[in-house]
């Protein structure tokens, strides 16, 4: 097995190289700065909402943790376009009197020890807030030569070291899940190293390989669900006085089941909840994790519907998928990469349209290729 694999400790260099591939951006320096400095701001934004609710900000680690990971993510990148190493950049801006080395054992077989660097200078929150601010600012300002860039790049680095320093979080935690959450994003997986949740348990605790489902909307306006030849679920409306189609949301439900392998609503519907284990069924298929996946299709649904529903979009926004990953955080599913999430909403969104547009359909699903399509009703 790949060290890396069973051991925690990030190397600079590996995290550096495998981020690189998430890298889509323009070679250009300008717009690398432009995001470095946006992310300065949301720690910034983030540590004084930590300061001025103390622990009603429950969300403070991970809210800084997430803006210090994508700060470094701007760093390597701009690293990259100035053909420098980011190990070196942060060797150099940990080096000298400034900072102290002790030694900690490696968590690594191929070494023994692991030199750490901790700051002699220690400073309130605020004071090292405003200094990585200031430095990050500089990055902005002319001339932007080569060399003069490098000098400030080194300090920035040594600013944003002592910031983590004072936030006492921990670098390889902020570097391990800014890798996780970008390659995730950016990088589809093998299906091979996709998450599947059921595969140990017997046939009837496990969401069905291969799938049809038949909807159909009756002359009431409601729409009834039919797998197997029999009805499951209750029959529904849109539940608002301005008619959208929500009342075929349960394709959402589907199309989680087909792509993610994932949906406690429709384990619930055809009742195949995985029983067999009491803390599995309590906590992944049970009431709440049943709310949490129906609050989340309808907060998905109404931002689509400002959106026409991703009609002809290829992609959704990182902004809202990261929003999904904190809505699941917790559950199973969360292990699934955004990318993949991505997958199951315009997939399903798009057999939404059609069911939609003709007041029903045949929704099949496929685990094994992680797809969903539409089939018109017999007749239509």
């Amino acid at each position: 097995m790949d060290e890396k694999l069973e051991q925690p400790t990030m190397l600079i260099e590996q995290y550096a190289r495998e981020i690189a591939a998430t890298d889509t951006m323009k070679p250009d320096i300008q717009p690398v700065l432009f995001g470095l400095f946006g992310e300065v701001g949301g720690i910034m934004a983030a540590a004084k909402k930590h300061h001025r609710e103390g622990k009603v900000f429950d969300g403070y680690r991970h809210a800084v943790e997430e803006e210090f990971g994508d700060t470094l993510w701007y760093l390597a990148a701009l690293c990259r376009r100035l053909d420098l190493s980011l190990e070196t950049v942060l060797d150099q801006a940990t080096a000298g009197e400034r900072y102290m080395s002790v030694l900690a054992a490696s968590d690594m077989r191929s070494g023994t020890v692991s030199r750490i660097a901790v700051s002699r200078e220690v400073a309130a929150l605020d004071d090292t807030l405003l200094t990585l601010g200031q430095a990050v600012s500089r990055l902005l300002e002319l001339p932007n030569e080569p060399g003069i860039l490098e000098q400030r790049l080194v300090h920035f680095a040594d600013c944003y070291m002592k910031t983590l320093q004072v936030a006492e979080l921990s670098f390889g935690d902020v570097a391990r899940t800014n890798l996780a959450k970008t390659t995730g994003r950016f990088i589809t997986p093998h299906h091979s190293n996709l998450p599947t949740f059921d595969g140990g348990f017997d046939p009837d605790e496990q969401l069905p390989m291969q799938f049809s489902i038949k909807i159909v909307q009756k002359r009431s306006g409601r729409s009834y669900l039919k797998w197997n030849g029999v009805f499951i679920g209750d029959p529904l409306t849109d539940n608002i006085r301005d008619a959208d189609g929500y009342r075929f949301h349960d394709v959402f439900h589907f199309a989680h089941s087909a792509v993610l392998h994932w949906s406690p609503v429709m384990r619930a519907l055809i009742k195949q909840k995985r029983k067999s284990d009491p803390l599995v069924d309590e906590a992944q298929d049970g009431g709440r994790a049943i709310v949490v996946e129906e609050g989340l299709t309808a907060w998905i649904f109404s931002r689509a519907k400002e959106l026409n529903f991703f009609e002809n979009q290829e992609s959704l926004s990182f902004d809202m998928l990261k929003t999904i990953r904190d809505f699941v955080r917790g559950y199973e599913v969360d292990q699934c990469p955004l990318n993949l999430w991505e997958k199951a909403i315009l997939d399903g969104y798009s057999v939404f349209r059609q069911v939609r547009a003709n007041g029903g359909g045949i929704i099949v699903g496929d685990r094994e290729a992680r797809t969903i399509e539409y089939r018109p009703l017999e007749g239509n």
